[in-house]
């Protein structure tokens, strides 16, 4: 859940209750990040994702 806008304000909370400094904790949910990165271009860019639900209640 701290993988979530805002990024940048959980960074410094988590270094801060952790006592690990910011770039450690940036290298910490970096992969995070990508990963979901990689899902938001996959359902922006391939149409069937983000309409399978739709489809599937509504008919196509």
């Amino acid at each position: 859940g701290m993988v979530t806008p805002p990024v940048g304000l959980n960074l410094f909370v988590t270094s801060g209750v952790t006592g690990m400094s910011l770039v450690q904790v940036t290298r910490a949910a970096l992969p995070w990040l990508m990963v979901l990165l990689t899902f938001l271009v996959m359902v922006t860019y391939i149409p069937w994702i983000s309409l399978a639900l739709p489809n599937a209640i509504f008919g196509p």
